[in-house]
C-alpha cells in the first residue's frame, strides 16, 4: 500500500511539472526573444538562451513615440473601473437570479443565455452609432461602459451559481436568530460568496485588459489606446513585425495581470476560510 502510495504521489508530482512546463515555456520563450539582438532574431536560430544579452528591446518598447506606459495606465483603469462597476451590479443582480422564482428570473436567466449568443460583429456598427451620437467615442469612459455591458452577462450568471450553492438554511437561520435581511446578507451571505466574487472579478478584470476589438473600433487618437491597442503598433502597415519590441512590450503587459493575481488570490484564500467558520 505505501509503495503504492509513494508511486501514485510521483506520478501525480510529475504530471504536475510537465505541466508547469508547458504553461510556463511560453513565457520563457517569450523572455529569451525580448533579450536577443536584432541580429540573432533574423538569423532564426532556435536557442533559449540570447548570445549575447541585450535590453535594446526594452528601451525600444518604452520609448515615448510607442506609448506603452500610457497606454498600460488606460488599460488598468478601464479594467479597474469596469471590474468594480460590473461587481456593484452583478451582486445583487445574481442573488436575485438565485434566490428569485417565477417569470423575471426566465427573462433573467434568458437575457444573460441570449447576450452570450449574438456575435460581437453585429453590434459594433449600432454601438458605434449610440457612442458617437452621446459624445463618448474615443473615450475611455465609453470604453469603460461597454465592457461593463459586455462582462455584465457572463459575471451574472459565474455569481449566481455560487449564491445558489449556498444553502438557504443559513438565512433562514439567521433570521430565527432575529437578524435583519441586510444583516444575514453582510454577515453570512457576503463571506460566503467571497471566492465567487474573486473569481467573477478575475474574469472580468483579464477580459477587459485583453480586450482588442471594441478599443480598436471605439478609440482612435493614441493618448486613449488601450494596451492591446498599442501592441497592435508594433506590426507595421506593410506587415512587417518588431519581433524584439514586440516581445519585450508583450511580456511587460503581463506584468499588471500578475499583479491583479497576486493581490486577489489571497482574499480568494481568506473567503475560503471565513466561509468555512461562517457556515
Amino acid at each position: 500500500m505505501n509503495r503504492t502510495n509513494s508511486l501514485t504521489r510521483i506520478f501525480q508530482y510529475g504530471a504536475l511539472t510537465l505541466f508547469l512546463i508547458f504553461l510556463g515555456f511560453p513565457l520563457l520563450w517569450l523572455l529569451a526573444t525580448s533579450l536577443k539582438t536584432g541580429q540573432e532574431l533574423n538569423s532564426l536560430a532556435v536557442n533559449l538562451i540570447p548570445t549575447p544579452i541585450t535590453l535594446e528591446n526594452y528601451a525600444e518598447a518604452l520609448s515615448g513615440g510607442r506609448g506603452l506606459v500610457m497606454a498600460t495606465a488606460n488599460s488598468i483603469v478601464v479594467s479597474l473601473a469596469s471590474t468594480v462597476l460590473v461587481m456593484v451590479l452583478a451582486v445583487p443582480g445574481a442573488y436575485l437570479m438565485a434566490r428569485s422564482r417565477g417569470l423575471g428570473r426566465s427573462l433573467g436567466v434568458g437575457w444573460v443565455l441570449v447576450s452570450q449568443i449574438v456575435p460581437v460583429i453585429l453590434i459594433i456598427i449600432p454601438l458605434f452609432l449610440i457612442l458617437r451620437n452621446v459624445g463618448l467615442i474615443d473615450s475611455l469612459v465609453g470604453l469603460t461602459a461597454v465592457y461593463v455591458v459586455f462582462n455584465l452577462p457572463f459575471s451574472l450568471w459565474m455569481l449566481q451559481g455560487f449564491v445558489a450553492s449556498i444553502p438557504v438554511e443559513i438565512e433562514e437561520a439567521g433570521a430565527i436568530d432575529g437578524a435583519g435581511r441586510f444583516t444575514v446578507l453582510r454577515m453570512l451571505i457576503f463571506p460566503l460568496l467571497q471566492p465567487g466574487l474573486v473569481a467573477t472579478a478575475m474574469f472580468t478584470f483579464v477580459i477587459s485588459f485583453n480586450e482588442f476589438f471594441f478599443a480598436l473600433v471605439l478609440l482612435q487618437t493614441p493618448s486613449t489606446y488601450t494596451l492591446p491597442v498599442a501592441l497592435a503598433a508594433f506590426v507595421g502597415s506593410d506587415g512587417r513585425v518588431d519581433v524584439g519590441p514586440l516581445a519585450a512590450a508583450a511580456l511587460l503587459a503581463s506584468i499588471p495581470s500578475i499583479v491583479f493575481f497576486a493581490i486577489v488570490q489571497r482574499r480568494l484564500g481568506n473567503g475560503l476560510l471565513s466561509g468555512a467558520v461562517k457556515g
